[in-house]
Protein backbone atom coordinates (compact mmCIF):
# COMPACT_ATOMS: atom_id res chain seq x y z
CA UNK A 1 0.00 0.00 0.00
CA UNK A 2 1.24 3.48 -0.83
CA UNK A 3 1.88 5.70 2.17
CA UNK A 4 -0.33 8.46 0.72
CA UNK A 5 -3.25 6.03 0.54
CA UNK A 6 -2.60 4.91 4.12
CA UNK A 7 -2.67 8.54 5.30
CA UNK A 8 -5.84 9.23 3.32
CA UNK A 9 -7.55 6.20 4.83
CA UNK A 10 -6.29 6.43 8.43
CA UNK A 11 -5.27 10.08 8.81
CA UNK A 12 -8.49 11.10 10.56
CA UNK A 13 -8.10 8.32 13.14
CA UNK A 14 -4.49 9.36 13.75
CA UNK A 15 -5.68 12.94 14.25
CA UNK A 16 -8.31 11.81 16.75
CA UNK A 17 -5.74 9.79 18.70
CA UNK A 18 -3.38 12.78 18.77
CA UNK A 19 -6.23 15.06 19.90
CA UNK A 20 -7.08 12.70 22.75
CA UNK A 21 -3.52 12.90 24.06
CA UNK A 22 -2.54 16.52 23.32
CA UNK A 23 -4.54 19.72 23.88
CA UNK A 24 -2.11 22.22 22.37
CA UNK A 25 -2.72 22.52 18.62
CA UNK A 26 0.95 22.91 17.66
CA UNK A 27 2.06 20.01 19.86
CA UNK A 28 -0.87 17.94 18.57
CA UNK A 29 0.36 18.54 15.02
CA UNK A 30 3.88 17.53 16.10
CA UNK A 31 2.49 14.38 17.68
CA UNK A 32 0.55 13.56 14.51
CA UNK A 33 3.70 14.00 12.44
CA UNK A 34 5.66 11.83 14.89
CA UNK A 35 3.01 9.12 14.58
CA UNK A 36 3.08 9.29 10.78
CA UNK A 37 6.86 9.08 10.76
CA UNK A 38 6.77 6.04 13.05
CA UNK A 39 4.19 4.37 10.79
CA UNK A 40 6.25 5.14 7.69
CA UNK A 41 9.35 3.66 9.34
CA UNK A 42 7.49 0.55 10.52
CA UNK A 43 5.49 -0.05 7.33
CA UNK A 44 8.12 -2.31 5.71
CA UNK A 45 7.75 -4.64 8.72
CA UNK A 46 3.97 -4.94 8.31
CA UNK A 47 3.29 -8.62 7.56
CA UNK A 48 -0.46 -8.40 7.10
CA UNK A 49 -1.21 -10.74 10.02
CA UNK A 50 -3.76 -8.22 11.31
CA UNK A 51 -5.73 -5.49 9.57
CA UNK A 52 -3.74 -2.39 8.62
CA UNK A 53 -6.02 -0.33 10.87
CA UNK A 54 -4.76 -2.29 13.89
CA UNK A 55 -1.15 -1.78 12.86
CA UNK A 56 -1.70 1.97 12.46
CA UNK A 57 -3.64 2.37 15.71
CA UNK A 58 -1.12 0.36 17.72
CA UNK A 59 1.69 2.64 16.58
CA UNK A 60 -0.46 5.75 17.08
CA UNK A 61 -1.41 4.76 20.62
CA UNK A 62 2.13 3.77 21.57
CA UNK A 63 3.50 7.10 20.34
CA UNK A 64 0.66 9.08 21.94
CA UNK A 65 1.09 7.32 25.29
CA UNK A 66 4.84 7.95 25.20
CA UNK A 67 4.17 11.59 24.34
CA UNK A 68 1.72 11.97 27.24
CA UNK A 69 4.15 10.36 29.67
CA UNK A 70 6.98 12.61 28.52
CA UNK A 71 4.74 15.70 28.68
CA UNK A 72 3.63 14.86 32.22
CA UNK A 73 7.26 14.96 33.34
CA UNK A 74 7.95 18.38 31.78
CA UNK A 75 5.37 21.01 32.77
CA UNK A 76 4.48 23.57 30.13
CA UNK A 77 5.14 27.24 30.65
CA UNK A 78 1.95 28.46 28.97
CA UNK A 79 -1.26 26.94 27.67
CA UNK A 80 -2.93 28.13 24.49
CA UNK A 81 -6.66 28.64 24.35
CA UNK A 82 -8.05 25.49 22.67
CA UNK A 83 -10.96 27.54 21.31
CA UNK A 84 -8.60 29.67 19.23
CA UNK A 85 -9.54 29.07 15.59
CA UNK A 86 -7.03 27.60 13.20
CA UNK A 87 -5.70 29.84 10.46
CA UNK A 88 -7.45 27.80 7.76
CA UNK A 89 -10.08 25.51 9.26
CA UNK A 90 -10.98 22.44 7.25
CA UNK A 91 -14.16 20.37 7.51
CA UNK A 92 -12.70 17.98 10.06
CA UNK A 93 -11.54 20.88 12.22
CA UNK A 94 -14.97 22.47 12.04
CA UNK A 95 -16.64 19.20 13.03
CA UNK A 96 -14.24 18.76 15.93
CA UNK A 97 -15.26 22.18 17.22
CA UNK A 98 -18.90 21.34 17.65
CA UNK A 99 -19.99 21.68 21.25
CA UNK A 100 -20.53 18.00 21.96
CA UNK A 101 -17.28 16.96 20.27
CA UNK A 102 -15.41 19.59 22.29
CA UNK A 103 -16.93 18.39 25.55
CA UNK A 104 -16.12 14.76 24.72
CA UNK A 105 -12.56 15.59 23.71
CA UNK A 106 -12.00 17.63 26.87
CA UNK A 107 -13.36 14.80 28.99
CA UNK A 108 -11.20 12.19 27.21
CA UNK A 109 -8.13 14.39 27.72
CA UNK A 110 -8.77 14.39 31.48
CA UNK A 111 -8.64 10.60 31.69
CA UNK A 112 -5.46 8.76 32.70
CA UNK A 113 -3.36 7.58 29.74
CA UNK A 114 -4.46 3.93 30.01
CA UNK A 115 -8.13 4.97 29.99
CA UNK A 116 -7.55 7.32 27.04
CA UNK A 117 -6.12 4.43 25.06
CA UNK A 118 -9.13 2.23 25.72
CA UNK A 119 -11.69 4.96 25.09
CA UNK A 120 -10.13 6.22 21.87
CA UNK A 121 -9.86 2.71 20.46
CA UNK A 122 -13.50 2.06 21.39
CA UNK A 123 -14.51 5.39 19.80
CA UNK A 124 -12.73 4.25 16.64
CA UNK A 125 -15.19 1.36 16.58
CA UNK A 126 -12.83 -1.47 17.43
CA UNK A 127 -14.39 -4.49 19.14
CA UNK A 128 -13.09 -5.60 22.55
CA UNK A 129 -11.21 -8.50 20.95
CA UNK A 130 -9.23 -6.15 18.72
CA UNK A 131 -8.57 -3.68 21.55
CA UNK A 132 -7.31 -6.57 23.69
CA UNK A 133 -4.95 -7.65 20.92
CA UNK A 134 -3.64 -4.11 20.35
CA UNK A 135 -3.01 -3.46 24.04
CA UNK A 136 -1.83 -6.99 24.92
CA UNK A 137 -4.51 -7.72 27.52
CA UNK A 138 -7.41 -10.13 27.88
CA UNK A 139 -10.83 -9.36 26.42
CA UNK A 140 -12.33 -9.51 29.92
CA UNK A 141 -9.81 -6.99 31.22
CA UNK A 142 -10.64 -4.67 28.33
CA UNK A 143 -14.32 -4.90 29.26
CA UNK A 144 -13.71 -4.18 32.94
CA UNK A 145 -11.29 -1.30 32.32
CA UNK A 146 -13.41 0.19 29.56
CA UNK A 147 -16.46 0.09 31.81
CA UNK A 148 -14.53 1.96 34.52
CA UNK A 149 -13.15 4.42 31.96
CA UNK A 150 -16.66 5.10 30.65
CA UNK A 151 -17.84 5.86 34.18
CA UNK A 152 -14.95 8.30 34.64
CA UNK A 153 -15.67 9.80 31.24
CA UNK A 154 -19.34 10.23 32.09
CA UNK A 155 -18.38 11.86 35.37
CA UNK A 156 -16.09 14.30 33.52
CA UNK A 157 -18.79 15.04 30.97
CA UNK A 158 -21.27 15.84 33.71
CA UNK A 159 -18.73 18.06 35.44
CA UNK A 160 -18.52 15.97 38.60
CA UNK A 161 -14.84 15.09 38.34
Amino acid sequence: MQFDALVAEHGAAIGRVAAAFERDAALREDLSQDILLAIWQALPKFRGDAPLQHFVLRIAHNRAASHALKASRAPRSAELDPRMPAATPNLETQAMHSESAQRLLAAVQQLPVADRQLVTLALEGLPYKDIAELLDMSVNLVGVRLNRARKRLKSHMEGRA
